[in-house]
């Protein structure tokens, strides 16, 4: 039987792949990537994918990578765990429309804010983030409005992988200078909620840690 193994680099998407490991209570192993030393376009890690990103994770010892992709493939294989809805089960629609919403949508403004030189002419990097962060906010409203009418998460009274995937983008608002209005309640209720979660709190590398005031 083969132990999953995650290729990962702290404040990045690999977070998600691996909170999602952590509360399915899946046997793995991490293997660190230097991202700040460009491992990820090594041409031994090219060979497992040739994306150059994080996360990637070996699963029955073939690599997989995009973490939407990955959040569905685990919530199938471990449908058990009662983490995702399965095909024909009530809130299935709802549960892949967020997924790929938030994978479309709110996963690329956060990377355009961190990386706006991948996006553009260096001279435009301020301009890209503005943009980035409207996108980024509009996310936010529609989140806390779903959250008013559906929660306490995100598929109602369950923790799911839908919620797995927003947390650490969550998380992550205080460091992109990004402030949540005090009047979303749901939403800083939701995030508090997630945050005290034991494997979240196990998911968090040191400097992930600082990334929140």
């Amino acid at each position: 039987m083969f132990i999953l193994t995650l290729y990962y680099s702290p404040g990045t998407a690999s977070m998600v792949v691996h909170l999602a490991l952590l509360e399915l209570d899946v046997p793995h192993e991490l293997r660190l990537i230097d991202i700040d030393a460009k491992a990820q376009k090594s041409p031994d890690y090219l060979r497992l994918n040739p994306n150059g990103v994080v996360p990637t994770l070996i699963i029955d010892g073939a690599p997989v990578y995009e973490c939407a992709a990955l959040l569905l493939l685990l919530g199938e294989r471990h449908a058990d765990k009662r983490m995702a809805p399965q095909p024909g089960e009530a809130k299935r629609n709802t549960y892949l429309q967020w997924v790929l919403h938030l994978a479309n949508t709110l996963q690329p403004a956060f990377r355009q804010w961190f990386y706006p030189a991948d996006f553009g002419p260096a001279d435009q990097g301020d301009a890209m983030r503005a943009f980035a962060q409207t996108r980024i906010e509009a996310t936010w409203d529609r989140l806390d409005s779903h959250l008013a009418a559906q929660g306490p998460y995100m598929l109602g009274e369950n923790f799911s992988m839908l919620d797995v995937a927003i947390a650490p983008l969550l998380w992550r608002l205080d460091y992109y200078g990004i402030d949540l209005s005090k009047n979303a309640a749901p939403l800083l209720k939701y995030a508090e909620r997630i945050f005290s979660r034991p494997a979240y709190i196990e998911a968090l590398t040191p400097s992930e840690k600082v990334m929140r005031k």
